[in-house]
């Protein structure tokens, strides 16, 4: 490698899980300082890390962004970075970020992979690797969709606490003080013959708060009055990842197969009444269809 080479950067992407010391953001920090005060030539300008983000993308790595924005403004001359597998695995990504750095005159050393871009033929080599890297990430992929998919046919619960319902460790738990909004809401639609607004402006008026909204709305109330989980039945992957280097989610419209199991958990209120709301709600929309027509 060139003997004129000061500036060095090194770029790292940290696992969250924190029994996976050997990639411990501390620990990285220590092995690239102490490579770099080994090597007379170098100094260390910056160490970028992207903590708990999937390599599949540069879309969210802050760091790495920054990083790249920083090597096009001159300051530094060389990235270090352990493997591919940590700088991208987006073979796409990978050939991309690697020549857009070359015009800048800065290189990156892979050093598990002892490829150095500056190399003649550094971008086949990375190629080869890169391509491995992201088959590898595919099959990581399809291994968790696999194993999460077994886990909620055996009933575990995958996502966030809810009004009326405590989610801890694939468990659903009843939040009674959320429970007793639930069946409120549900009394004013199916008894009162309260619409979605009306309904909203009463516990607005009443004090009550929803979970993750400023205030109540139509919307809100609706998805409510649809969810399954409040007669005790559960329906999972309502939303799937189609593609694994994105990582963008969409609606299961019939795309995968839905898990479904019922009398899964304590109902917060019965068929009956969730019936007679999904009734009203039916109706409601077939006559907005007709006005619509």
């Amino acid at each position: 490698m060139k003997e004129n080479i000061k500036r060095v950067a090194a770029y790292c992407r940290v696992s969250t899980d924190k029994a996976d010391q050997a990639n411990s953001f501390e620990s990285q920090k220590r092995y690239f300082r102490e490579y770099i005060e080994r090597n007379s030539n170098y100094s260390l300008y910056q160490i970028y890390a992207d903590e708990g983000i999937t390599g599949t993308t540069v879309k969210n790595r802050i760091s790495f962004k920054m990083m790249i924005e920083d090597a096009k403004n001159g300051k530094f001359d060389l990235i270090l970075t352990k493997e591919i597998s940590r700088f991208a695995r987006n073979l796409l990504d990978s050939i991309y970020y690697t020549r857009e750095l070359k015009r800048y005159g800065v290189g990156v050393f892979f050093m598990n992979d002892n490829i150095y871009t500056m190399d003649s033929d550094a971008e086949l080599r990375l190629a080869i690797l890169a391509t491995i890297a992201q088959e590898e990430s595919r099959r990581t992929s399809e291994r968790v969709k696999w194993g999460q998919k077994r886990r909620m046919e055996q009933g575990v619960v995958f996502g966030r606490s809810m009004l009326g319902y405590d989610i801890r460790n694939g468990q659903m738990t009843i939040n009674e003080e959320g429970a007793e909004i639930v069946r409120r809401i549900f009394h004013l639609y199916t008894e009162e013959k309260k619409g979605y607004a009306e309904i909203a402006r009463d516990l607005d008026a009443s004090g009550i708060r929803p979970m993750r909204a400023e205030k109540w709305n139509g919307t809100v109330i609706m998805r409510i009055l649809r969810n399954e989980k409040y007669i005790g039945d559960l329906i999972q992957k309502k939303t799937y990842t189609p593609d694994y280097l994105s990582h963008e989610k969409k609606y299961n419209r019939g795309a995968e197969d839905l898990v479904v199991l019922h009398d899964h958990h304590e109902p917060i209120v019965s068929k009956e009444i969730f019936e007679k709301a999904a009734e009203r709600l039916f109706h409601q929309n077939n006559e907005k269809l007709d006005k619509k027509s």
